[in-house]
């Protein structure tokens, strides 16, 4: 059984700006995801697992946007397009039977904003009263910051 709890936070200047900007990096890791994934589905009429995103945009191809996260976060971010193209092609089939009566449009890219990060359970640690969330190799390169904390 999974759970999800939200909180409420009251960042500080710096970590409010880590937050914005790991929120924008998901965003162009999910349009990465979402440009292979229209152009692999407009060229062979079909769509990418989730093990096949995951290996194209972050081993294979080395994105920055991938290596800014953990590599459960970035996964957990490409398994989310991988997840709304196989809605696609499941509406597609309903539309063929008839039991979907609207035709479905393919996903979209994210024109601005943030997106969501999601931290899997394998990578938050509980250390001293406080939640350790984990950064990628880039933003250590970058920043020079691993990680940052919330108080629980």
């Amino acid at each position: 059984m999974y759970g999800c709890q939200q909180n409420l936070i009251n960042p500080d200047k710096e970590l409010k700006a880590l937050l914005e900007f790991i929120c924008e990096e998901s965003k162009k890791l999910t349009n990465c995801g979402i440009y292979y994934a229209r152009q692999l589905f407009f060229k062979s009429g079909r769509v990418p697992n989730r093990a096949e995103l995951h290996k194209v945009i972050g081993t294979a191809n080395q994105n920055l946007h991938y290596q800014a996260f953990y590599s459960d976060t970035a996964q957990q971010i490409l398994t989310g397009v991988a997840e709304s193209f196989k809605s696609y092609t499941g509406l597609l089939r309903g539309v063929k039977k008839g039991t979907v009566q609207q035709r479905p449009r393919l996903p979209g890219y994210r024109k601005g904003g943030l997106a969501l990060v999601t931290f899997t359970g394998r990578s938050v640690k509980f250390k001293d009263g406080m939640l350790r969330f984990p950064l990628g190799s880039k933003v250590k390169a970058w920043f020079g910051i691993d990680s940052f904390q919330l108080p629980i």
